[in-house]
């Protein structure tokens, strides 16, 4: 049997937080400077584009291009908001950091200006920032693994040669954008708290992640359920959604419902079934149009 394996960078994309990776320290600039203030900030700093702000709210954002395109045509005393691309995709500091990732990989940006709910620039992330915050982060998980591992192996040890199951349940709420993530989240932290080995915890985070997004994006909510014993972890995944009409198109993955606007905020891609056939030792996928869906997923222990 094929071993399964998630690494520590792959779960903590689920995990993190873009506020936990993202540069809060923000090089702006106001809509009533001119191309020449732009030219100035841009080469000072040595940055490729910056933020538009106003009274702290971010109203668009400039870039290199846009100043070379200024001098090609000898506007370099124009307004920088006649100038800026005004649509801005951004992102939310409460979001997990895989979904700064896939619109990384869906827009080929170098940067996102990063917002709190309130439409206030907080922050702004590259890819670089990413790959520091995760090394940071694994650094500081490494360090913690090793002091508490024989302690975390033992309690775990005590509660599970008891025969007794532990149980873990979650509701998520549908369309819950700005929770997502925290009911796998409690989960690991269960697991954390009675010694599972991180291999397996990785695997569980990225499974019961996609599954509690697929309860966001595709149903009116629904239960997490994840039962612990000696030999298995079992994750039960229940909802009343509108059900999946072709189970076995949904789990070759690439197939979605999830309506535009889902995908606007980089979600519903298609391949949550395949991430989490890719963690689990089993799956087994229910479904009746109408009625809703049940998702079972065994990962070994």
């Amino acid at each position: 049997m094929e071993e399964k394996k998630v690494t520590k960078a792959q779960e903590l994309v689920y995990e993190l937080r873009i506020r936990d990776a993202m540069t809060k320290e923000v090089i702006a600039i106001k809509p009533g400077q001119s191309i020449k203030d732009l030219r100035n900030i841009l080469r000072e700093n040595r940055i490729s584009g910056v933020p538009v702000v106003d009274k702290e709210l971010m109203v668009g954002i400039i870039s290199i291009e846009d100043l070379i395109k200024a001098l090609a045509k000898n506007e370099m005393d124009a307004k920088v908001h006649e100038k800026m691309t005004k649509n801005v995709i951004n992102l939310y500091e409460d979001e997990p950091i895989i979904n700064a990732v896939k619109k990384f990989n869906k827009y080929d940006f170098g940067r996102f200006p990063i917002i709190n709910r309130a439409g206030k620039l907080v922050g702004i992330l590259t890819q670089k920032d990413i790959i520091k915050g995760l090394l940071k982060r694994i650094e500081s998980d490494y360090h913690n693994e090793v002091l508490q591992k024989y302690r975390e192996i033992n309690i775990f040890e005590d509660i599970v040669t008891s025969h007794s199951n532990i149980i873990i349940k979650r509701y998520v709420v549908g369309n819950d954008f700005i929770h997502g993530g925290e009911a796998s989240e409690e989960i690991k932290k269960s697991l954390v708290g009675i010694g599972v080995k991180p291999d397996i915890i990785r695997r569980v985070v990225v499974a019961t992640y996609e599954a509690e997004m697929n309860l966001i994006i595709h149903a009116d909510g629904g239960e997490m359920i994840a039962e612990i014993n000696r030999e298995r972890i079992k994750i039960e995944v229940r909802d009343n959604g509108p059900g999946i009409p072709d189970i076995e198109k949904a789990l070759k993955g690439g197939f979605t419902t999830a309506p535009d606007w889902v995908k606007e905020l980089g979600f519903g891609a298609g391949l949550g079934f395949i991430n989490i056939k890719s963690c689990a030792d089993e799956i087994n996928l229910e479904s009746e149009v109408g009625k809703g869906t049940k998702l079972k997923i065994i990962i070994n222990l």
